[in-house]
């Protein structure tokens, strides 16, 4: 049986303590991230279902209200939307668009938080 030199004891601690903070930021990264593709595609969602209720019905405020409604894991009250296309002439198949804007922050632990700006498109052709 071989004996490890007391000059070696606690040399594990040691590496452990100089990886963990490592594995802990590539661990809260990932979480971040994720977050984030989360509300990107809640986001693309929500245009989506903004831009088919404003290509239906050609109301503006219809449109907006079901794109907020549609984004259930954001705050509806952060998101703004531009909608664009229909009128209610506009029975020739003209394409309604919704965009929508949300402020996201990623909040990596040992960085400083970053804001950005995410947005998504939904197109649909007016009038069903």
């Amino acid at each position: 049986m071989k004996v490890l030199p007391n000059n070696e004891r606690g040399a594990a601690m040691v590496e452990f303590a100089i990886i963990a903070p490592l594995l802990l930021l590539v661990v809260f990264g990932i979480i971040e991230f994720g977050r984030a593709y989360n509300a990107q595609n809640s986001l693309t969602h929500a245009a989506r279902e903004g831009a088919r209720e404003y290509a239906i019905t050609q109301d503006a405020v219809a449109g907006e209200a079901t794109a907020k409604a549609a984004a259930t894991s954001l705050d509806s009250t952060q998101i703004t939307a531009t909608l664009a296309g229909c009128d209610s002439a506009d029975q020739g198949g003209d394409p309604a668009t919704v965009t929508l804007e949300y402020p996201f922050q990623l909040q990596i632990a040992f960085f400083p938080v970053s804001n950005f700006t995410m947005q998504s498109e939904g197109v649909m052709r007016c009038g069903g």
